[in-house]
């Protein structure tokens, strides 16, 4: 049984993990082509502003049972802890749910053509499946599993037989149809490490909380007054790409 150290400790390592796996496009452009969020630019006035007045997300491309999965699935991969705030309170779901409108969760910039056949792991992804259809598959393929198994829907188990269902997921254990239950685990955690580390003007990263826990600076534009301070820690908090600051 693990002891809330034990807890604390993973999810440092799970934390540094995402960093080291996340583009740098990701954390601080997240380079996916997807529409800057609402907002002016006009610096902390406008950031809080925006915070006050923000108004519940609806998601435009997950239906209802797909949005409880995502927000249900997220919520154990980052859960919210004394490290700091889990996926759900940084808008994971959001930023998930707007990159499936971009042409990256099309393929847009992927080559789709045939064959489609699964090779040795550096020919890279061999499906025929794009982000969207992996998602709206693998969803519905994973509930199907869940009710079978479980006698509930996914986001109605309780949050150990959640984690049991990922840990199958991930080891392509889990008997699904349509989505290798591997291939749809690891799009569900990129997008989610994506989510949580990028700029808040995709959706994710609410107030910047994930830079501010793990000490990024964001997207300030100057560091040279810094550049031969070794080892001093950097005394500023983080700046968005809109000049939104905390």
């Amino acid at each position: 049984m693990s002891t809330p150290t034990d807890k604390s400790n993973s999810r440092r390592r799970f934390l540094r993990t995402s960093v080291a796996l996340v583009p740098i496009a990701s954390v601080a452009g997240c380079d996916l082509r997807s529409p800057p969020s609402s907002g002016s630019p006009s610096g902390a006035a406008s950031a809080a502003s925006a915070s006050a007045e923000r108004a519940p997300y609806k998601p435009t491309f997950f239906d209802a049972k797909e949005w409880a999965f995502v927000q249900a699935a997220v919520d154990r991969l980052i859960p919210a802890d004394a490290e700091g705030p889990g996926a759900l309170e940084t808008g994971v779901p959001e930023f998930i749910d707007r990159q499936m409108e971009t042409p990256y969760a099309h393929g847009a910039t992927w080559y789709m053509q045939g064959p489609f056949q699964q090779g040795v792991p550096e020919l890279g992804y061999q499906l025929k499946l794009v982000p969207r259809d992996i998602y709206r598959l693998g969803i519905a393929a994973v509930n199907r599993y869940c009710e079978k198994a479980h006698g509930k829907a996914f986001a109605d188990l309780d949050a150990p037989t959640r984690d049991s269902v990922l840990g199958a997921l991930e080891k392509g254990a889990a008997p699904i149809d349509d989505v290798p239950s591997a291939v749809f685990f690891g799009q569900l955690l990129q997008n989610t490490r994506e989510g949580y580390f990028c700029d808040p003007v995709h959706g994710g990263n609410r107030d910047m909380a994930a830079w501010k826990m793990i000490g990024f600076p964001g997207a300030r534009a100057d560091f040279m007054d810094f550049v031969n301070q070794n080892g001093k820690p950097y005394p500023y908090g983080p700046v968005s790409i809109n000049g939104e600051r905390t």
